[in-house]
């Protein structure tokens, strides 16, 4: 046995405990770790404008992977700070929980309350600089790593007031250290929209974007909708203030089936939603309820109106700001806990209420198109249970005859792959480890979810084998627990097809079973399109480019080049060692970074509107460089 001791423990101080377990401070040291970097810096300048003493923020994206922020707010203090000999802002960059927003004096609202967020991108970096515009001066100071690596310096007479801070993340924190453009642009966007009258620009390869929005929320969700089809002619809004909370919502319905539900808290997305959202979700539901039983609108074969029945086709923004101690879950701040659910339900629930009754034409075509939706749903329900029944029945343990099945019962060990037609099938089947990895063969193209009706989706057989053989169900009846693998891997062919195929099931699976995105169970296989012998040497190529980078590599050396035309007419061993096997394939893991982006994708290039999927591939069809036709 080992020896345990106290000279065995180790007492991480300053900014060690950031630098040796920053997931537990930005999430994880992924992109979006890094991007929480920026996110941090970001907000703190957004604070100033929340609390009028900032109007403009401008970020610049370095070709070094630095990023630099600059804001005209009152810049940091640099006085010495009580006893120490060091200045607030080298507290502020050096030390964790400092902050001036534990103090309601210095900062009424406020997204950054745990005086963590300065610190630790301080930490991060590997070389961080902060200047700060005041007293009539700028003053600069560099970091490393978390510590100082000069004096506060006192540099020129300047008149405006405000802070800059320069940092480039630490390459040996973050393996990846390249910033995302898209994401930026996105985040600053809608920063602009969140804080009306806030001027951001983002600087970025030459180009300069600039977001002002004198709307608010109001043009946010305009942005949203785009050209969507909309029941309203313009968005519901709603706006109250009192001493402690500050409300602001923007709703409107489509005809649409998804909903989408952006809140907002001091001008954080909490993208886990919390007690604003509850709050919200509660009256609006409880608004149109209370309209439909006073006009009597209810048809006899209803019992009665779900939040989800309201909540179909349902885009809404809502953006509220706390002042005093507000409660996020975690550094983070993915979902709000401070208890402010019967306030935001109240708000809602009085002024919608009202002013459905106050627009009678409009409430009842809202009413008329929830009740739509009860009716829909009962007769999803009505045709999940028949085919729940006719399940029950059919073979043992309900799986699909189709699919052959793997021996483990690990769900950990346990892979589903997915292939296009039943000669793939057989081709998987030979190259499969039996123990660990079942194939399920689908005939070619499946419906496409994201424009058929539940009942037509759930009579669909190939739909049917998915969802039997996932082991989960769907909708209300959706169990996690009883997901049967562990990596569900879709494998189709590498051509135009296989990639039209692979889009529909992942349509399929965002739609209707996005836990399993969620958590990460997702992949696509990378088959690949060539062999090229050269001599006994053998070589797989992905696509046209890697061909051409592994003939250049030969030198001229004698070689055959073969094209495989699909995975059913691939040989079981190459199958087996380029894609399928654990210790020689590449798998893509699916992911969701954005609910928001991810829905508004899926339904441009998936959704009944041809033309905004004409306008799409119209602007980026100068990119194409090859078309396979």
């Amino acid at each position: 046995m080992s020896k345990y001791r106290s000279e065995d423990i180790q007492v991480l101080e300053g900014l060690d405990p950031v630098r040796k377990r920053p997931g537990m401070y930005i999430g994880s040291t992924s992109s979006t770790g890094l991007h929480h970097l920026l996110w941090e810096i970001l907000d703190n300048c957004v604070d100033e404008a929340l609390n009028e003493h900032c109007d403009t923020i401008e970020v610049t994206l370095g070709k070094d992977h630095s990023v630099t922020i600059k804001d005209n707010g009152r810049g940091i203090p640099v006085d010495l700070y009580r006893n120490t000999k060091k200045s607030a802002m080298e507290i502020l960059f050096t030390t964790l929980h400092s902050g001036g927003k534990f103090n309601q004096d210095n900062y009424k609202v406020s997204g950054g309350l745990h005086g963590v967020g300065m610190a630790v991108v301080c930490a991060l970096s590997e070389k961080l600089v902060a200047t700060s515009r005041r007293e009539g001066f700028e003053w600069t100071q560099t970091y490393s790593r978390g510590k100082p690596t000069a004096k506060l310096k006192k540099g020129k007479p300047t008149r405006i007031y405000g802070t800059t801070v320069y940092f480039k993340p630490d390459g040996k924190i973050f393996p990846k250290r390249e910033f995302n453009p898209k994401l930026i642009l996105e985040r600053a966007e809608s920063k602009a929209f969140l804080n009306k009258g806030l001027k951001i620009i983002v600087n970025e390869n030459k180009n300069k974007h600039m977001f002002h929005y004198p709307g608010g929320i109001q043009d946010y969700i305009k942005k949203i909708v785009g050209q969507k089809t909309t029941l309203m002619d313009k968005p519901f809004y709603v706006e109250k203030e009192d001493k402690s909370l500050r409300l602001e919502a923007a709703f409107l319905w489509t005809p649409n089936t998804d909903t989408q539900i952006l809140s907002f808290a001091n001008s954080i997305r909490t993208v886990d939603g919390g007690t604003h959202e509850t709050g919200f979700r509660n009256g609006i539901t409880k608004a149109v309820r209370a309209y439909i039983d006073r006009r009597k609108l209810l048809p006899k074969d209803i019992t009665g109106i779900t939040g989800d029945d309201v909540r179909e086709g349902l885009i809404a923004i809502i953006n509220i700001y706390l002042q005093g101690d507000v409660e996020f879950q975690g550094q983070t701040k993915g979902r709000l806990n401070s208890e402010i659910t019967s306030q935001v339900e109240a708000v809602v629930k009085h002024t919608l209420e009202h002013y459905l009754n106050e627009n009678q034409t409009l409430g009842n075509t809202l009413a008329n198109r929830i009740i739509l939706s009860a009716q829909a749903r009962i007769a999803s329900r009505q045709a999940k249970e028949a085919v729940q029944r006719k399940t029950n029945i059919s073979h043992r343990l309900n799986l699909p005859g189709k699919l052959a099945d793997c021996a483990t019962t690990d769900k950990d060990q346990a892979e589903l792959f997915i292939c296009e037609g039943d000669s793939a099938g057989g081709s998987s089947k030979q190259a499969r480890d039996r123990k660990t990895q079942a194939i399920l063969p689908i005939r070619g193209k499946i419906l496409n979810v994201e424009t058929a009706t539940m009942a037509k989706i759930l009579a669909n057989t190939e739909i049917q084998n998915l969802i039997s053989a996932c082991g989960t169900g769907i909708g209300d009846k959706f169990d996690y627990s009883k997901l049967r693998y562990g990596k569900i891997i879709i494998m189709t062919d590498a051509d135009v097809d296989g990639a039209h195929i692979c889009t529909l099931l992942l349509t399929f699976f965002y739609r209707y079973l996005p836990k399993i995105i969620e958590e990460g169970h997702l992949f696509i296989a990378q088959p690949p399109l060539y062999r090229i012998d050269a001599g006994k040497k053998i070589f797989y190529a992905l696509s046209d480019e890697e061909k051409d980078e592994i003939i250049e590599g030969l030198n001229g050396t004698a070689h055959e080049i073969g094209r495989f035309k699909g995975l059913g007419e691939m040989p079981a061993s190459d199958l087996k060692e380029t894609t399928m096997s654990k210790k020689s394939r590449s798998l893509i893991r699916v992911t969701l970074d954005s609910a928001e982006r991810a829905s508004k994708t899926v339904n441009q290039l998936m959704g009944k509107n041809a033309e905004s999927r004409f306008k799409f591939i119209k602007e980026r069809a100068v990119f194409v460089q090859d078309l396979d036709v």
